[in-house]
C-alpha cells in the first residue's frame, strides 16, 4: 500500500503521549497565563484535536503576539529554501508551554548584576566576561635520533 497524503500523516510517534502520561489534562495547563512577548514551545498534545498545529511546528519555539480566550497567537520562524518566513499561528493553550530557553541567560545576568553591585567601589573592578584560557604550549621539536622509514621523506 502507498502512504496516505492526509494532514496528520506520519505522526503516529510524533504526537503520541509518553509512558504513564495518558489521561486527563492537568488543570495547570489551562490556567497558565501567556502575555504578549513571552517565548513559548509548541508541544502538540495528541489527545486534543482542536487547535492542533501542523506537524512541522511540533517542538518549535516562538513568540506570543496575540492572546485570545482559548488560543494564543504565536510567531514561529520557518525556513523555506533560502529564506526564513515568520509564520503567525493561533494555537490552543493545550499545545503550548512556556519556554525555558532563556532561563540560564537571565540567571547569568542576575548573577553579574549582583557581583557588580557588591564590588562596585572595589579595585580592581570585576569583569563579567567569560574567562578564555590562553593558547597551549607548543610541543617540543622531535629528537634528531629518529630515522624515517619512508625513503621519500629522508632527503
Amino acid at each position: 500500500m502507498t502512504h496516505s497524503y492526509g494532514y496528520k500523516r506520519k505522526t503516529r510517534h510524533k504526537f503520541r503521549k509518553g509512558f504513564k502520561q495518558h489521561g486527563a489534562i492537568h488543570i495547570a495547563k489551562s490556567l497558565t497565563s501567556y502575555r504578549i512577548g513571552d517565548i513559548v514551545d509548541v508541544v502538540v498534545d495528541g489527545a486534543i484535536h482542536k487547535g492542533m498545529p501542523y506537524k512541522y511546528y511540533h517542538g518549535r519555539t516562538g513568540t506570543v503576539f496575540n492572546v485570545n480566550p482559548r488560543s494564543v497567537g504565536v510567531i514561529v520562524n520557518k525556513q523555506v529554501r533560502n529564506r526564513i518566513i515568520p509564520k503567525r499561528l493561533h494555537i490552543r493553550v493545550e499545545h503550548l508551554k512556556l519556554s525555558t530557553s532563556r532561563v540560564e541567560f537571565l540567571n547569568r545576568i542576575k548573577e553579574n548584576d549582583k557581583v557588580t553591585l557588591q564590588s562596585f567601589r572595589k579595585r580592581p573592578r570585576p569583569t563579567n566576561r567569560e574567562n578564555i584560557s590562553p593558547p597551549r604550549e607548543l610541543l617540543p621539536n622531535p629528537p634528531e635520533s629518529l630515522t624515517s622509514l619512508s625513503p621519500k621523506l629522508s632527503s
